[in-house]
């Protein structure tokens, strides 16, 4: 297994999707202290990280799963390679575009679980599709037989999987037409090669309850899906899905083969917020760290409050406000660049003191994968957010990749 620092020496700080001023203010350098990060920043516990990494592919191993984590969470090469070497298959993202920047940085696995109809697209996943090994979903005709022409003029191929709606009412047929949109793809000379059954309705459900229901329910179409290639006579390789949210139920399932999991490498607060799943006698899942946080410092001190300078630029709000870590404090919208802070009851119901002017203060975001479109950079810590040292720092190398 390769160390943070040697996956990111391998990797040069060019951004792919977006043109990165090199004039541009570093916000630390390798060995500087924790104390010496500008503001805000974004940071990575790389010791926590190294545990997420750990945890979720020896869990998928020790199943006999498939692990591929989705990267439109840290749209970095350098944790995706770190993620394969610690025994993923590849990685996921939504937009060719991703696929395209990390393709560029050396990730050699993708598989975009998406739809793509546009021609312009189309040719050049085509082009990509001569450079790694590259699968895609697809839910229409229409997009298996453009898909088709695009790769044939390119004289290359690629892994197509039907998209099935297992609960969340986006893209995807209806199980019963699995078969006949597989047999379709075999018309046209492509590569079938499974199942997309994702329930991203699922993840966010709070109660442990919720989410086994939807996710009893989404195995049973599922199961319904394969009943439909199995009558057009169409085996299938593979059932691919699962979040941060359910692996664990889709896991003990017996239905799907491959986890999909992306958040769990930071676990951000709304992830956190779900109930957790009781621990059985023959292992429950791995707790997951929070491993992804901003940085930001006390800029002004008011009666009742403190402002600190990371606002909705420094932070996804889609999924709520940020936690600030380790507590004592709720963090309340002050704006693109201010975000207030103030004090909650302790232990002993007094509120905490307010911290002076200068003072750190850590956010957990709310949303990992927005959060992190919105920065150039990854700060890397090793040693702790108190006492800890700069090691690494990597370029959110599919920042900007929206096509």
């Amino acid at each position: 297994m390769v160390s943070n620092s040697q996956a990111a020496e391998a990797i040069s700080p060019r951004v792919n999707c977006m043109t990165l001023d090199t004039r541009l203010h570093a916000p630390a350098r390798p060995g500087d202290p924790v104390a010496a990060i500008d503001t805000p920043a974004l940071v990575i516990d790389l010791d926590a990280m190294a545990r997420n990494l750990a945890a979720m592919a020896a869990y998928a191993s020790q199943r006999g799963l498939r692990l591929r984590p989705h990267a439109k969470t840290h749209k970095s090469a350098a944790i995706a390679q770190l993620q394969m070497a610690a025994g993923a298959v590849g990685v996921c993202v939504q937009k060719l575009s991703e696929a395209e920047a990390l393709a560029d940085r050396g990730v050699p696995d993708i598989y975009i679980s998406n739809e793509i109809v546009d021609a312009a697209k189309l040719a050049r996943l085509a082009v990509l599709a001569g450079r790694i090994r590259l699968a895609i979903a697809v839910d229409s005709h229409t997009g298996i037989a453009r898909l088709a022409a695009a790769l044939k003029a390119q004289g290359t191929q690629a892994d197509v999987l039907v998209e099935i709606d297992v609960g969340q009412g986006r893209c995807g047929v209806a199980p019963a037409a699995a078969g006949a949109l597989a047999l379709r793809i075999q018309s046209h000379g492509l590569r079938f090669a499974g199942l997309q059954a994702y329930h991203g309705g699922a993840q966010h459900l709070r109660s442990a309850a919720e989410r086994e229901a939807a996710i009893e329910h989404a195995a049973g179409l599922v199961r319904t899906a394969q009943a439909s290639l199995a009558a057009a006579g169409v085996p299938c390789p593979l059932v691919t899905g699962a979040g941060t949210g359910t692996y664990t139920l889709e896991a003990a399932s017996g239905v799907w083969g491959e986890l999909q999991c992306g958040s769990y490498v930071f676990m951000d607060r709304d992830y956190a917020d779900n109930q957790r799943v009781q621990q059985t006698p023959g292992g429950g899942p791995p707790a997951f760290e929070h491993a992804l946080f901003v940085k930001t410092q006390v800029m002004s001190v008011g009666a009742a409050h403190a402002v600190v300078d990371a606002g909705h630029k420094s932070h996804a709000v889609d999924s709520g406000m940020p936690r600030v870590w380790p507590g004592g404090f709720e963090y309340s919208n002050g704006g693109d660049e201010h975000g207030i802070l103030r004090p909650v009851a302790q232990a002993d119901g007094r509120p905490a003191a307010l911290p002076e002017i200068g003072a750190t203060v850590w956010l957990i975001p709310g949303h990992c994968d927005p959060t992190v479109n919105l920065h150039d950079r990854y700060i890397g810590v090793r040693g702790g957010l108190a006492h800890g040292v700069v090691e690494s720092i990597w370029a959110v190398d599919a920042r900007g990749c929206l096509t």
